[in-house]
């Protein structure tokens, strides 16, 4: 079966990196802080640990750190790049972006960088936008980032939240190819979730203050049935969408890479899709649910499974509500 359509040009991911922190905080830390357990807590979530960073670093840290993974694993100049797109809902600061605090890290300067925010599907996001600079012919070398410090907005006493949730960054090279890559993606969003997974603190509706801080506007909150069951349903038929436009089945597809948002979630749609066992991809149980990072990460973790032509399925979820989903092939 060829995936590829002649004379079109396509983004290809050339390469991939990855960072998570070296702090963990187990099911146990968590036994010790609220009334939870770790068979609680698995059978739940799937989840054993996650990564948390250190208080004196940011967001940018761990971005920087992926893109260093992959510039040194691909042997990529950095100062090739000509777009710098990072997915996150955990800048460091309001302003400026944490892509132009992340160029400058990188000690490059003539380069258009700029975050998007689209929570947990913002990776999907970016990458799709990335793709589509490719394809204009504009760009040559473009840098997708998926990278969250979530758990500086964890209320570590909140056992709906604090058992998800940890930190990483993934990144992805994208490059133009005339032999495959992004073929098709299908991305949704309906602000009327957000009420159901937010956090409210720290916008121009809520700037914090003392007052604002007692009422917890700061902490992430989410309503966890409300979130699986949008969750599966969104993600199941964003995949389902991009399959029947592109005439295939869930049979044509080598990975499904889901949003590693819960290990129940990742078994649903995997369900609805109908897809082979052992085909949808996770790495949630040491990691946790790392907001944008997640699928970049996932993929990052099990690069010994995915060959050159392997036909990989992109799905996610996340606040707002976001949803969609992504096909490409693989190219490395």
């Amino acid at each position: 079966m060829s995936t590829s359509v002649p004379n079109r040009l396509y983004a290809a991911i050339t390469g991939i990196g990855g960072y998570i922190p070296e702090n963990t905080r187990s099911n146990l830390d968590l036994e010790k802080i609220c009334d939870t357990s770790d068979e609680w807590i698995v059978k739940r979530t799937g989840i054993k640990e996650r990564r948390i960073l250190e208080e004196e670093l940011a967001t940018s840290d761990m971005a920087v750190r992926a893109i260093e993974d992959l510039a040194t694993k691909y042997n990529k100049n950095i100062h090739d790049i000509d777009a710098l797109l990072v997915a996150t809902s955990t800048p460091d600061m309001p302003m400026p972006a944490t892509a132009n605090i992340i160029a400058d890290k990188l000690g490059i300067d003539n380069v258009w960088a700029f975050d998007m925010n689209a929570a947990c599907s913002g990776f999907l996001y970016a990458l799709d936008l990335g793709a589509s600079l490719i394809e204009t012919r504009r760009y040559k070398n473009v840098l997708v980032v998926g990278a969250d410090n979530i758990s500086t907005y964890v209320d570590i006493h909140d056992r709906s939240t604090n058992i998800l949730f940890g930190d990483g960054a993934g990144v992805v090279w994208l490059e133009p190819s005339m032999e495959g890559g992004i073929m098709d993606a299908y991305l949704r969003s309906n602000g009327s979730g957000r009420s159901f997974l937010n956090i409210e603190g720290g916008g121009s509706l809520y700037p914090l203050d003392a007052a604002d801080a007692i009422a917890d506007k700061r902490y992430l909150k989410q309503d966890g049935k409300t979130v699986f069951k949008h969750a599966v349903q969104s993600m199941s038929d964003a995949c389902f969408q991009v399959l029947n436009r592109n005439g295939l089945t869930i049979e044509d597809v080598d990975w499904l890479v889901p949003h590693q948002a819960n290990q129940r979630i990742i078994d649903a749609v995997g369900r609805a899709l109908d897809i082979p066992e052992g085909r949808a991809l996770s790495n949630i149980e040491y990691l946790g649910n790392t907001i944008a990072a997640t699928i970049p990460l996932c993929i990052w973790q099990n690069l010994k499974q995915i060959k050159t032509g392997d036909l990989v399925m992109l799905t996610a979820f996340g606040a707002g509500f976001s949803w969609g989903a992504s096909l490409f092939k693989w190219m490395i």
